[in-house]
């Protein structure tokens, strides 16, 4: 059963204690107000004054259980390998998740109706997204950033809750190498391999224009002084355009051309 230390700290810092041990012992069903009051010594009245309902008291539990984990994936800076910091995202991610599978679920699997994503969850995304970035400016992506990242991400929760109930059930030894082989599949279909990145510049200039069309629309997130902001916006159509392969606009241009006098 859930406890915690009544004589030294703060009322809050008591309800916050025992909530997170409820969840970690019985999941989100076992953090109700009853419980938490008598896991902390407190009335259900002081749970409502310092979260304002459960839910507030719930999304502070999963911000302070967040908290490391976002903070080492905020820790990786703008240097070295961007393909290997993908990697490596990926599996803190998904170990996380199996050490931590009931605050897991309450961050990717808690609907709230009416209201954004959960902010930490947010956090970490905006993280992810500054990773395929740079991997789009180092001319390694086939695919938008936004795709890349959206894959990568529903791909990567999918596998850590598929993880956790084998692990609830005991059969996490059957799912080995899942993590992996998902990983490298999703990678495979948005990264261009390495040696075709290294060939890129010394190709024709018909070359895979693709992965330079994501690779300049990344860049150009950083704005570019001598273009309008309409003029930003065109660019980055045509090149969205290139980078999808879709070639319909240009080709009824190039048919209305042909009955010009």
């Amino acid at each position: 059963m859930a406890t915690v230390e009544t004589k030294t700290a703060q009322p809050r810092e008591r309800i916050l204690q025992a909530a997170t041990a409820l969840l970690a012992e019985g999941g989100r069903e076992a953090v109700s107000t009853r419980a938490v009051s008598a896991a902390a010594g407190v009335q259900a009245q002081t749970i409502y004054r310092h979260f304002g309902d459960m839910q507030g008291l719930l999304d502070e539990v999963a911000r302070r259980g967040y908290a490391s984990y976002l903070a080492a994936k905020q820790s990786q800076g703008d240097d070295g390998d961007p393909v290997a910091q993908l990697r490596a995202g990926w599996d803190q991610h998904v170990a996380f998740g199996l050490a931590n599978p009931a605050l897991y679920r309450l961050l990717y699997t808690e609907p709230r109706p009416g209201q954004q994503q959960f902010a930490v969850t947010g956090d970490a995304h905006r993280v992810l997204l500054g990773i395929v970035e740079r991997v789009a400016r180092a001319g390694r992506l086939r695919t938008g950033v936004e795709d890349a990242a959206a894959m990568v991400h529903s791909s990567g929760m999918g596998v850590t809750l598929t993880l956790i109930a084998a692990q609830a059930d005991g059969r996490l030894a059957q799912y080995a190498g899942l993590s992996e082989n998902v990983r490298e599949a999703v990678l495979g279909s948005v990264l261009v391999p390495a040696d075709e990145a290294a060939a890129l510049p010394h190709r024709a200039a018909n070359g895979p224009a693709a992965v330079h069309a994501v690779a300049l629309k990344s860049l150009m997130s950083d704005g570019i002084r001598s273009l309008s902001p309409a003029e930003r916006s065109l660019l980055g159509e045509w090149l969205d355009r290139i980078a999808s392969g879709d070639g319909t606009a240009g080709t009824a241009r190039e048919e209305g051309d042909g009955d010009r006098p």
